[in-house]
């Protein structure tokens, strides 16, 4: 396989894929490739709409994945709904600012990510990680993205992942756990 198409037009994450799976040619979204309405119930359902638009636009094997954070206290929302958590339009610093009004501090959360691998002859794979923390009294840290100030995960609970270099989040997030999960696949020879 030469590249897999990576189904995102979000720069953070094509940066943490491009680290995530350094033996891996991922090749960008062409600006003609449709960007599908994520209306899945799930992040796996999500994670496949843009996989299966990406791999039919492109006739390239192509991957995308959905994922969100989840706040016992809200019932473990928000979800699927994590990038709209504080309206459709909302950003990333809304949406944190509604986890942080609505959730206590302390209590338990997640970090969840689904991969959905499509190859152009319509096989399919998915890939699964978590990542278990709490969250923070305050945001804090300037690295990463979206709730990362709030997020504080159980292997350092001293710090949220914002605060974390690259490689300490690499190797205990959600989005790191299922790309690994992904790349030992591809290197097993199952990816067309």
């Amino acid at each position: 396989m030469s590249s897999i198409v990576l189904a995102t037009r979000n720069d953070h994450k094509v940066r943490e894929f491009e680290r995530l799976l350094p033996g891996v040619a991922i090749a960008p979204l062409p600006a003609s490739a449709p960007t599908p309405e994520e209306t899945g119930a799930t992040y796996a359902e999500n994670a496949l709409i843009k996989a299966r638009s990406a791999a039919q636009a492109t006739g390239e094997p192509s991957f995308a994945d959905d994922s969100g954070i989840e706040a016992e206290a809200l019932d473990w929302r928000p979800g699927v709904y994590t990038a709209r958590f504080a309206g459709p339009d909302a950003s990333d610093g809304e949406n944190l600012a509604k986890l942080h009004r609505e959730a206590p501090a302390g209590s338990r959360a997640r970090y969840v990510c689904v991969i959905a691998y499509v190859s152009p002859d319509g096989g399919e794979e998915l890939f699964e990680g978590t990542c278990e923390g709490t969250l923070a009294e305050q945001p804090a840290g300037g690295g990463g993205f979206g709730y990362d100030p709030l997020f504080v995960p159980v292997e350092f609970p001293d710090r949220t992942m914002a605060e974390l270099t690259d490689e300490q989040k690499d190797a205990i997030s959600h989005r790191g756990k299922a790309a690994r999960a992904l790349a030992a696949w591809l290197a097993g020879g199952r990816g067309a």
